[in-house]
């Protein structure tokens, strides 16, 4: 194919549309993304039909690059200092011992069990010590793992990935230009360049264009833009310093962004993230779809065993010998010795190198890009379709998804938190009040008792588990708050909140919509009127549409209910809301507040409202549930 405005076209749309698929299917979508490279390559290349890409070309591969430093910027930005107050003496092990002992272990096992030259097998090693955000952090989204876990892996992925680069690209200039003038002096001269580079343009950069937006400097729609563009000039006046340590500058460069606590983060952030996406889609299915059928032909059985021993014997050595007596658990040993999925940065590097080597006089550089590919392949499928399952097994997965976050203790949450944990739900009560929370205490309920929006909440309330938000504190603008804050957690379509009662008449000076959640329930359903509907008798129940409660009979009692949700077969709560509507068909499980004292609701409502708050119409009015 040779049209390059069609080709970009079916990268971008077949690269998203497979992220798409994976999210649907629950499979990590790099084996999407990985399938789509390989269809779009060598299975219709064979054919003629196939993306015609030039992986050799200095075009290409700087292309690549520049995706790869925008991928590692974002993961640097996700990096949060704050968590080596959990991990900390964990995360030094991995990123310090981590790496030499991968690259020693990787060449040894390169010589000697593949069969490859000493310079091919030390090259080899350092580009296989990656693992790397681009298939990291998608695994990590998967997999959901327990928030000590997942920072373990984030970390050792993020900073480890310009470390090896740097030490593959200096054993590289090494052996290609040894028989030159390049001794190993000048191999730590080059070294110490990159560092000084990172340190200057990194750390230096990141904390001045840090201090520039915080002081105003930038307006707010140009920030982002402008970020990505720096992102790139310090990519490539570090690389002018020393080649290939504009990646590990654009990684400092993000972890100092991301720690500076800036105000605009969550949009750089959210910035960022897109972007990636979108290069990780496109880099993978490029990268993939450059192979070509005699490059795997290459692959004999030495270099079948040689793959295996990457996932069998290199990383599970490494975990073990660089995390000895660190005091980590045994079972995050056991995972982070297996997990260990290699990634876009591998491809690129093998693709850079082993061109350069086999014109230096290293003929077995040929296997380079073809067994990295051997080892993305494999780690991918067999970690990415493991993590999950096996982190549930050592227990440091999350607990299982489908359940309700509730922000706000009243009598009304209260209830509904029980019945919720009554229908095997995950629930989670959050309150400033240590008063208003003693009867959950006292129930069982899971509570976390402080701001929800503060550091320690991020630190220590974990909501993997969780598929929806309702905020129903009495403050509406504080709800609407939390919706905004926690939307990128659970999904604009997720998150809900309680209506104002002093605007349930004044729809049209209502928060608008893109401020706030979505409604729950009702427009009038507001928290002092569900506790007075509480206190005068109603009672939250469950009931599933069958038979003997079929459809029509709920909609026949609609004037004696208050539709609240639906339970999912797959355990996951869905709120009603005039804003967005269930769908209820036979076999679902409906949650409901019933009323048993009708008489009597008027009066505790009266008894309920204040003097300087309106009385709630009555609630419900029929076929609005």
């Amino acid at each position: 194919m040779d049209n390059i405005g069609i080709a970009v076209m079916m990268v971008i749309v077949t690269g998203l549309l497979s992220q798409w698929l994976a999210w649907r299917v629950g499979i990590p979508a790099i084996i999407v993304l990985i399938f789509t490279g390989l269809l779009l390559g060598p299975v219709a290349g064979s054919w003629g039909l196939g993306l015609n890409i030039d992986a050799n070309s200095d075009g290409f591969r700087h292309l690549i690059g520049l995706g790869v430093a925008v991928v590692l910027f974002e993961g640097g930005l996700a990096l949060e200092l704050r968590e080596l107050k959990r991990v900390g003496n964990h995360i030094g092990r991995l990123v310090l011992l981590g790496p030499p002992l991968a690259w020693l272990l990787g060449t040894l096992a390169s010589h000697f069990i593949g069969g490859l030259s000493w310079p091919v097998s030390l090259v080899l090693g350092a580009i296989l010590v990656v693992t790397g955000p681009t298939v990291i952090m998608p695994l990590l989204r998967h997999a959901k793992l327990n928030q000590d876990t997942s920072s373990l892996l984030k970390w050792e992925g993020i900073v480890n990935d310009p470390v090896a680069v740097l030490l593959a690209v200096l054993t590289y200039q090494y052996f290609q230009y040894s028989s030159v003038d390049n001794t190993l002096l000048g191999v730590f001269f080059d070294l110490g360049q990159a560092i000084v580079a990172a340190l200057l343009f990194g750390v230096l950069g990141g904390w001045l264009a840090g201090r520039w937006f915080a002081r105003g400097g930038v307006p707010e729609h140009l920030k982002s833009p402008l970020l990505l563009a720096v992102v790139l000039l310090v990519f490539e006046i570090s690389n002018l310093f020393q080649h290939e340590a504009g990646l590990l500058t654009v990684t400092l460069m993000g972890l100092v962004i991301g720690n500076m606590k800036l105000g605009e983060i969550a949009d750089l952030q959210k910035f960022k993230e897109s972007i990636t996406i979108v290069l990780v889609s496109a880099l993978f299915i490029v990268l993939t779809a450059s192979l070509q059928w005699t490059d795997l032909q290459l692959l004999g059985w030495r270099a079948g065993v040689l793959i295996l021993a990457f996932l069998l014997l290199v990383r599970p050595l490494t975990i073990w010998l660089a995390t000895m007596g660190s005091g980590m658990q045994r079972e995050n040993r056991m995972l982070l010795g297996w997990i260990a999925p290699r990634g876009i940065v591998a491809a690129a590097t093998a693709g850079l190198f082993g061109p350069g080597l086999v014109a230096a006089g290293y003929a077995d550089a040929q296997l380079l890009l073809p067994i990295t590919f051997g080892v993305i392949l494999v780690t991918v499928f067999a970690h990415g379709l493991t993590a999950g399952p096996m982190a549930r097994k050592l227990g440091l997965a999350a607990p299982s998804e489908g359940g309700l976050l509730v922000i706000g203790a009243s009598a009304f949450t209260i209830a509904l938190c029980q019945a919720l944990q009554k229908a095997r739900l995950n629930v989670k009560l959050v309150d400033g009040s240590w008063f208003r929370l003693k009867p959950a205490r006292q129930s069982g309920i899971d509570f976390y008792y402080g701001e929800l929006l503060s550091e320690h909440a991020r630190d220590w309330v974990s909501v993997h588990h969780l598929n929806a938000l309702l905020c129903a504190s009495p403050n509406h603008f504080y709800n609407a708050l939390v919706c905004k804050a926690l939307a990128v957690e659970f999904g604009q379509h997720n998150v809900y909140q309680l209506p104002d009662s002093e605007a349930a008449s004044k729809e049209h000076r209502r928060l608008l919509r893109r401020s706030r959640g979505l409604i729950a329930w009702r427009s009038d359903a507001s928290i002092q009127h569900l506790n007075a509907l509480l206190a005068a008798g109603w009672t939250i129940q469950t009931t599933r549409i069958s038979e003997t409660y079929p459809l029509q009979q709920l909609e026949q009692d609609a004037d004696e209910m208050l539709l609240l949700g639906v339970i999912t077969e797959q355990g996951k709560v869905r709120l009603q809301s005039p804003e967005q509507p269930i769908a209820i068909n036979n076999g679902s499980k409906v949650l409901y507040f019933s009323k048993k004292k009708p008489k009597s609701v008027a009066e505790a409502v009266q008894n309920e409202v204040t003097m300087d708050t309106p009385q709630p119409a009555a609630l419900p009015t029929g076929n609005e549930t």
